[in-house]
């Protein structure tokens, strides 16, 4: 069977000196939000889309933009290859909306503090865009005009 390739994008979202991340009980996972770019959809549009469709979190702002990578995986049997691209975002308020079930039942968003939610995160490739987050972040807290909390 032919190898299946697709792009994603996402946010690593940072307020207040704690990261959101998305755990998922069913697969043992925990995660940072992303997903598929629709056909006609920008890399940030996309990150914007699914991080609030996955969180609840839909009032943010994208800061920086975190690069790409490649992944390689296997799943159920099928091979993939996924250009994963992040952005660093802040929430521009606490509001949440609904989510659809599908995302309500799949994903429970957490709250940690930046050095755990790194070690917290399943996959090492979600690690690394964690810890360029988190380096941007410091960069812009040093910066005054640099970042600002929703709280």
């Amino acid at each position: 069977m032919p190898t299946k390739q697709y792009a994603s994008a996402g946010g690593v979202v940072i307020d207040d000196g704690r990261m959101l991340l998305l755990n998922r009980p069913q697969r043992r996972e925990v995660r940072l939000p992303k997903g598929h770019i629709d056909p006609g959809e920008t890399a940030e549009q996309t990150a914007l889309r699914e991080t609030a469709e996955e969180s609840g979190y839909a009032d943010l702002e994208i800061l920086e933009d975190l690069g790409s990578q490649v992944v390689k995986f296997n799943f159920q049997g099928d091979d993939f290859i996924r250009t994963e691209r992040y952005f660093l975002m802040r929430l521009v308020s606490p509001r949440v909306i609904a989510r659809n079930r599908k995302d309500e039942a799949q994903f429970i968003p957490i709250w940690l503090p930046l050095a755990e939610a790194v070690q917290r995160l399943t996959f090492e490739a979600e690690q690394q865009f964690a810890r360029r987050a988190i380096a941007a972040y410091e960069r812009r807290c040093h910066n005054p005009t640099g970042f600002a909390s929703s709280a």
